[in-house]
């Protein structure tokens, strides 16, 4: 198998995780990503985190936040690799009741996921997703 194939899978992988994670649900995707010190995630609910310890935390606090999703797509908007390194960006669509709302919303993300092969198989050592899915005026990115 190339290093393209397993990459492929191990993204087809982490698109089932996602379906469980909006049901609140997040073992599969962090069964996904690297338990190594540099590992990196940065989710909609807060701030980047990195290490092992604290991206797991991070994840099952976010899918707490998420019951009785779907999937509604994966936009593929690039894809690199080269030796032991992939990289996506995505666009992933669900319908999803975020917190206690009570009727499900639309959650658009804009993802960009980086994996690397490691002793064990390939990994997500970065993960980046925001909802910023849509162009803004400049002055939204002022903090104020």
């Amino acid at each position: 198998m190339t290093s393209s194939q397993e990459a492929d899978q191990v993204i087809e992988q982490s698109h089932a995780a996602w379906r469980s994670f909006v049901n609140g649900d997040p073992e599969p995707a962090k069964a996904l990503f690297s338990q190594r010190d540099d590992v990196s995630l940065g989710n909609p609910f807060g701030p980047f985190v990195r290490g092992w310890a604290e991206a797991a935390q991070t994840m099952e606090r976010a899918a707490a936040l998420y019951r009785d999703g779907e999937v509604l797509g994966f936009e593929l908007v690039s894809k690199f690799g080269s030796g032991d390194l992939a990289c996506i960006a995505e666009v992933e669509r669900y319908r999803v009741k975020v917190a206690g709302a009570d009727d499900p919303s639309l959650v658009t993300l804009r993802v960009t996921s980086v994996f690397r092969r490691e002793d064990n198989g390939w990994k997500i050592v970065h993960r980046h997703a925001d909802p910023i899915t849509s162009a803004r005026s400049a002055e939204s990115v002022i903090q104020g």
